[in-house]
């Protein structure tokens, strides 16, 4: 099931996405959309709405490195252990909303990610049954001020301006991540293209290791890390995040 979050003619709703390709339709979902949802038995093709970012999340963790050659265009050893940093759930925006720029930046870079989406959640939990642990997959865009995060030594600030984490277009609960490509475009041309099969550290074992240092709660979301081919971003852009099978994550690009 593909789960958004939407604004519709009296509202904000959450609903499931129905349909194929263009023809898509978001079906009012009536309660909890992330445990036994029912529906309302409203509905609106899906050019009548806005989707906005599917939830907030309580917290969001982030992993460096995790593709070869990202880690080598940034001049960087491979980490035997994933490399962990947090982004604030203030820095979530939704699909075409805008990525401001800040004035204490001179380097803004995109960097298109797989997101997982934690469910049950918990602490130690084995890589043996980490899947039973997430609830579903989305797209992300990990935006970082590259010159902050070289400068400051640690990474907080570089990745936590507000608009720094877009999320979307929603949530698939049915989903196989193991092999499927990603692609980032900027004003529809191809920066970054490349296979989640190429993960250094692949989701289980990312499940694994975060919940060995802290526990995972329902909504978490863990990005998975980006590929090679990060660039800098300037106002009037377009940043459109692709992964096979779950959609198209886009924004626009402004300055604050």
């Amino acid at each position: 099931m593909r789960i958004a979050r939407i604004a519709q003619p009296d509202g904000l709703a959450f609903a499931a996405i129905e349909g194929d390709g263009d023809d898509l339709t978001a079906v009012e979902i009536a309660e909890d959309p992330f445990a036994n949802p029912t529906f309302t038995g409203r509905r609106w093709p899906l050019a009548d709405v806005r989707l906005l970012a599917p939830f907030l999340p309580p917290k969001i963790i982030g992993i460096g490195r995790n593709y070869a050659e990202h880690a080598a265009e940034m001049g960087n050893e491979i980490p035997a252990e994933p490399l962990m940093f947090l982004k604030p759930n203030t820095a979530v925006i939704g699909p075409n909303a805008e990525i401001k720029l800040p004035a204490a930046s001179g380097r803004v870079d995109f960097e298109g990610e797989l997101a997982v989406v934690v469910g049950v959640g918990g602490r130690d939990i084995p890589a043996s049954r980490a899947r039973q642990s997430v609830l579903g997959y989305t797209i992300a865009n990990d935006v970082t001020a590259r010159d902050l995060q070289k400068s400051d030594g640690q990474w907080t600030r570089a990745k936590g301006f507000d608009t720094f984490c877009p999320l979307g277009p929603w949530v698939e609960t049915e989903f196989d991540p193991s092999d499927v490509a990603i692609r980032t475009e900027v004003d529809g041309v191809v920066k970054q293209d490349s296979r989640t099969s190429l993960l250094l550290h692949g989701i289980p074992e990312l499940i694994e290791h975060i919940s060995s240092v802290m526990t995972l709660r329902p909504l978490d979301v863990i990005l998975t890390g980006t590929p090679a081919g990060v660039c800098p971003l300037s106002a009037g852009q377009t940043v459109s995040v692709t992964v096979e099978g779950l959609g198209t994550l886009t924004n626009a690009v402004g300055h604050r």
